[in-house]
């Protein structure tokens, strides 16, 4: 897969076009593969409260985002950049940036 939870990507299309962010997971739907980028995309949804507790409101939630329309951005070179695949001496996968030729390393917390 070309883009993972923590990738840093670029919005190509839609209302966000052009933003940056980080990837916070990726989703798997009937529509195909979406990912949810922290602060990006958002959409408001209105929520009555379910118990004595929950609170009711209009709550501000990310949306999914297809994944054709983000672009993974290279750290090394600061460029969004479409994915290559390597096999490495000891039998690895790793993700290149087409630019740079530099390892794309995915950092999860």
């Amino acid at each position: 897969m070309n883009v993972r939870k923590g990738d840093t990507v670029m919005v190509l299309a839609g209302k966000d076009r052009g933003k940056r962010g980080t990837v916070d997971h990726v989703e798997r739907t009937k529509r195909g593969l979406g990912v949810v980028v922290q602060g990006l995309n958002m959409a408001k949804r209105h929520q009555r409260p379910r118990t004595r507790t929950q609170s009711a409101g209009i709550l501000d939630l990310p949306v999914p985002i297809h994944v054709s329309n983000v672009q993974v951005v290279c750290p090394r070179c600061d460029k969004p950049t479409r994915i290559a695949h390597q096999v490495l001496e000891d039998g690895r996968h790793v993700r290149v940036c087409r630019h740079c030729g530099e390892q794309i390393e995915t950092v999860t917390k």
